[in-house]
Order: structure tokens, then sequence, then C-alpha cells
């Protein structure tokens, strides 16, 4: 099964009430944040209305608050290699 991945990509600060209405309804709280809905007629229709403000992707499958946090981890560029001998 299929979803959409939105993230809150701009705030919604000084927007009008509905607007508020409609990124709670979807769950998005804070900028940034993600959720994952089933693809359906309302849920696409709520994303069109916030389209300037969300990020979509279409994925296969859900993924954990911890799943995501791992993904979102940067490499840190560098690795520290202990020498032997000095």
């Amino acid at each position: 099964m299929s979803y959409f991945r939105v993230q809150l990509h701009r705030s919604a600060i000084g927007l009008n009430k509905k607007t508020n209405e409609i990124l709670r309804t979807l769950g998005l709280r804070k900028r940034g944040s993600v959720v994952y809905h089933n693809i359906t007629a309302p849920t696409a229709g709520k994303i069109l209305a916030v389209k300037e403000l969300v990020r979509v992707k279409l994925v296969d499958e859900k993924l954990t608050k911890q799943e995501h946090n791992a993904t979102m981890k940067s490499n840190p560029g560098y690795y520290v290699v202990k020498q032997e001998g000095h």
C-alpha cells in the first residue's frame, strides 16, 4: 500500500484560521514535522489546500519515528583511525 509522506516545509504563522485548521487535521504542528497518510481523496484535497507550505512524496511504507530520525542523522564526513606503534 502506498502513502503520502507530508512534511511541513514553511511556517503557517500569520496565515488564516482555515489554513491552520487544515494543517492541524493533517497532523502537522511544527515546521519540519513529517506525517504519513493513506492515499485518499479527502487527504489529497487537504494537501492541495496547503500545497505551498508542504512537501509531499509517495512512499511504499510508513517509517516509525525512530526509523525517520535515523535517516535524518548526518554522516560526520570523517573517521578517526587510531594508529598503532606511534
